[in-house]
């Protein structure tokens, strides 16, 4: 049959192994990986040729923050620019956030969170929702998982947001979840120590003497290391399904590999930022710039991140991109519970982990593609449309050059945000081309697809339970 597209001459790589093959596509799925593809429809079908290229799933960024309304600002990066940015890094799918405000009923929020997508996304999205007021929401959780959103978020801190959920409402959910058959995310922080040492800390002289050092000063590693630890009790006590998100600390990773070896359903992700920076950055003129949360910790921490990520105990990367400005950062004054929190990151994912981890031969390429793509799918309920190369899945492709190197400049990435963590970095791993449903949104490094391409993906509950 024929074909729309060939991917021809490269080195095709899933999770398990590589191959020299080529790759069919028809209809914006994948219809055939045979070796001399090209061949046989010669003259026939439109060929790219990607000769001593990776070629790889897109990968599945599944916690950004875009078009985010917090503490009076909108961060810089909404629908369309932050899936432009997406997109050149090799990223063909994310995954927002839903966030009611108390009171309000899921499909209401749903609603209009999806209003502004639609329209500007230029890869494919999904949702999770967070329960804000579990006693009022829980009867409309069933509901969200039929329209394809099976993974719910709780904070244990955020009280004075209106987001944060006591230690019971968390149990709670892991409870209902179990029984719907849904998985509870979760931002695990203790918040009545850490809002101790923020209020010890949050004086004149000592914000004069140590700036935005503060941050981490006020956020040790045991802030989240005991809040992971209850979480996974919980878990553990309940059967629920618990991902912890933005892993930080040495010590979480140890603790989640131990439940795990247990048999509690508890899984976890790390960021790139926690496993390329170090709290030293605080301490720079700039160094109010990298308060997120949890906040980068130390090389100690980066190390056993890395570990975890290689032993699969962390099974995803993702981004956790909230972005803002310098003026929005700025905004602090010397104060260091006034800096807004988070990084600009989906352009830089793959590069990150490709370069300081596949180059560094911390992580084979298949490593990359399994904690990138392949895992992101299965535990998020995209897979096997999302997140792998083979017959019949989306074909959302990604072609890698496995040595070309460019340099970081924020005036060159797709972001609305006027600085990045890494400028001046030197990273390999960027999109070279890039194929969402078999369009091409990508080529020669540069963005060519549009506003409003990308579509809502529903997410599966069956392939939640079918990958525990």
């Amino acid at each position: 049959m024929s074909m729309d597209l060939i991917i021809a001459n490269g080195r095709v790589v899933t999770g398990e192994k590589t191959v020299r093959a080529d790759i069919g596509i028809r209809g914006g799925k994948i219809a055939s990986i045979a070796p001399k593809l090209a061949r046989k429809h010669a003259g026939r079908t439109r060929v790219i040729d990607a000769s001593d290229r990776y070629v790889l799933p897109g990968a599945i960024d599944e916690h950004v923050h875009l078009d985010l309304s917090v503490g009076g600002m909108v961060t810089a990066d909404d629908f369309e620019s932050g899936t432009q940015m997406a997109a050149c890094g090799g990223v063909t799918s994310i995954v927002d956030f839903v966030t009611p405000h108390r009171g309000e009923s899921l499909q209401r929020a749903l609603n209009e969170r999806r209003g502004q997508a639609e329209g500007k996304a230029c890869v494919d999205y999904g949702f999770h929702m967070s329960l804000t007021d579990l006693s009022r929401q829980a009867r409309e959780v069933p509901r969200m998982i039929e329209l394809g959103i099976p993974t719910f978020k709780q904070y244990m801190i955020y009280a004075k947001a209106g987001l944060q959920s006591n230690d019971g409402e968390i149990f709670a959910a892991l409870e209902l979840l179990r029984e719907v058959g849904g998985r509870l995310l979760l931002h695990a922080e203790t918040p009545d120590v850490l809002d101790l040492l923020v209020e010890r800390n949050h004086t004149r002289s000592q914000m004069n003497r140590y700036g935005a050092r503060l941050h981490a000063r006020t956020r040790p590693d045991f802030i989240e290391a005991q809040a992971v630890a209850r979480a996974i009790e919980w878990a553990r006590i309940t059967r629920g399904s618990l991902f912890i998100v933005h892993v930080s600390a040495g010590k979480s990773v140890d603790l989640i590999e131990q439940a795990q070896q247990e048999g509690v359903s508890v899984r976890g992700e790390t960021c790139p930022h926690y496993l390329a920076l170090t709290e030293r950055v605080f301490g720079g003129s700039d160094g109010h710039l990298y308060a997120t949360c949890p906040q980068v910790k130390k090389l100690s921490d980066q190390r056993r991140l890395w570990e975890g990520l290689k032993s699969g105990v962390i099974g995803c990367v993702s981004t956790d991109t909230c972005s803002f400005t310098r003026t929005q950062k700025n905004r602090w004054g010397g104060d260091f519970t006034r800096i807004p929190m988070g990084l600009p990151g989906s352009e830089t994912m793959v590069p990150i982990v490709y370069t300081h981890g596949v180059l560094k031969r911390r992580l084979t390429i298949n490593e990359l593609v399994d904690r990138c793509c392949t895992t992101p799918a299965k535990v998020m309920g995209l897979y096997p449309r999302k997140g792998i190369l083979r017959v019949g899945s989306d074909a959302d492709i990604v072609i890698v050059h496995p040595t070309q190197r460019r340099r970081v400049d924020w005036r060159l990435l797709h972001s609305r945000c006027d600085w990045s963590p890494y400028q001046g970095w030197s990273l390999a791993g960027f999109a070279e081309h890039a194929f969402c449903r078999g369009i091409q949104i990508v080529k020669d490094y540069q963005f060519i697809g549009h506003a409003g391409f990308g579509q809502y993906v529903p997410r599966s509950l069956s392939c939640l339970v079918m990958c525990e």
